[in-house]
């Protein structure tokens, strides 16, 4: 998966489109080239500050919460069920199923893109344009 690693948004527009990517905002390789992106560790509901860079082949072991989940004071889950992702599919878990949490919500993003506000809300050909247009 490309989650957290490469930027779904941000490529050229013309015959390079697809082909030239940028990385998001957090991701990092690792010593063998493979591309991380970092997770907080998630130890019995309870998300602490500990950060785990995980390759796509190894996220593929673990439950993985969104960044925007409610959490409490103390940093504990606050609903029952939490959505998460694991194995390439979006599911509903219990709060002591969950490995870790996304460090961001800004980490699928690269940083071009990250500056458009609304990302979320517009259309996909005007983040293109406008993830292009940061770069120049």
């Amino acid at each position: 998966t490309h989650y957290g690693r490469v930027c779904p948004i941000e490529t050229p527009e013309g015959p390079n489109i697809g082909l030239i990517n940028s990385l998001s905002v957090y991701a990092q390789t690792n010593e063998y080239g493979f591309l991380e992106t970092p997770y907080r560790r998630v130890i019995d509901g309870v998300v602490s500050d500990e950060i785990h860079y995980l390759s796509a082949i190894e996220e593929g072991n673990y439950v993985i919460a969104q960044a925007n989940t409610n959490l409490s004071e103390e940093g504990a889950f606050v609903d029952d069920l939490v959505t998460c992702r694991s194995k390439g599919e979006s599911s509903l878990f219990s709060r002591d199923q969950v490995d870790y949490m996304d460090v961001s919500t800004q980490q699928v993003v690269s940083v071009g893109a990250s500056l458009i506000p609304f990302l979320e809300h517009d259309d996909a050909n005007r983040a293109l344009m406008g993830a292009n247009m940061q770069r120049q």
